[in-house]
């Protein structure tokens, strides 16, 4: 199976050098720069799954694509995406399926727009990683990748893909109801990031004074309403297991988002948070907390695009 990864960031990069270390045949759509960076100096990933250092990969910029792909994994950020199908177009072939790994939902209804919704499967990734130049860095043991067949699509691909990814050294599996399994990982992530980017602190810090905890109830809350408004109420599994681990003392949890607005980045509150809210809203679901946060959002990067522009970036 012929992979391309569009994108060698720490998604992209982590999930795409464990499959090159298991021999999987994988190629990195990358600009040039990025493409100059991995052809000199490789790409080294450190995890406590074990560490690695991948001195050979195979990579194209956009415009040398020359045949299909079977699949591509698409690990850019929301906000690239528009530039990222326009790239990786000349891959997709009548055969192609296509595997995307980014935040919220509305990718979905943008990919199928622009490529079919036959070939754009659901998939969603449950990692802690970082990028610091050309190291890939894990900070949890967790690296979990789950993909599935929306409806009417053919599961035969889905089973080819995960056998590829098998004994990679990361959990694949084949989900059921994958669109079930996004919305609840987008309940847990816009939660995450609305709390720790409006109160700018992870997790632990905001429970550890008064109000945080029933803060950050109350986003979870809203993020729940909305998903049940939408037809995809959380499993009761869900609610006990994974949701609680935002508000127990101590939570380590921080969101990707917080980092980026910390570190002056462009973030993706319009695709993990915004869609959120305009879900809500044409199913008049109350949710003042996530409007604030989003607000808060906006401002900083209203203020970032000001500021960029001063300095001329």
């Amino acid at each position: 199976m012929r992979i391309l990864v569009v994108g060698a960031g720490a998604v992209g990069g982590y999930f795409g050098g464990r499959l090159i270390e298991s021999d999987r045949d994988v190629t990195f759509l990358v600009r040039p720069r990025r493409a100059a960076e991995l052809t000199a100096n490789g790409l080294t990933i450190i995890s406590p799954n074990g560490n690695a250092h991948i001195k050979r990969l195979q990579t194209v910029c956009e415009g040398e694509i020359t045949a299909p792909f079977d699949l591509v994994l698409l690990s850019c950020k929301a906000y690239d995406l528009g530039n990222a199908i326009h790239a990786f177009s000349p891959a997709v072939g009548s055969e192609t399926v296509i595997l995307p790994l980014l935040n919220g939902m509305e990718h979905l209804e943008i990919l199928d727009r622009a490529l079919g919704s036959r070939r754009v499967l659901g998939g969603l990734c449950t990692i802690v990683v970082g990028l610091t130049q050309q190291t890939v860095v894990q900070h949890h043991p967790l690296q979990s990748l789950v993909l599935g067949a929306r409806n009417g699509q053919d599961q035969q691909h889905v089973h080819a893909i995960a056998d590829a990814m098998k004994g990679c050294n990361f959990d694949s599996t084949v989900s059921g109801n994958i669109l079930q399994d996004m919305w609840e990982k987008w309940i847990f992530l816009g939660s995450l990031a609305a709390s720790c980017c409006l109160m700018r602190a992870p997790m632990s810090n905001i429970v550890a004074v008064p109000g945080g905890r029933t803060l950050a109830g109350a986003i979870i809350e809203e993020c729940k309403a909305i998903a049940v408004a939408a037809g995809f109420p959380p499993r009761p599994e869900y609610i006990e297991r994974r949701l609680p681990l935002l508000t127990e003392d101590g939570s380590s949890f921080a969101a990707s988002m917080f980092r980026d607005v910390e570190e002056g980045h462009r973030v993706e509150a319009d695709h993990v948070i915004g869609d959120l809210i305009a879900r809500g809203n044409t199913m008049r679901v109350s949710m003042p907390l996530l409007q604030i946060a989003y607000t808060h959002l906006k401002v900083y990067e209203h203020r970032r695009e000001y500021a960029n522009r001063d300095n001329g970036k």
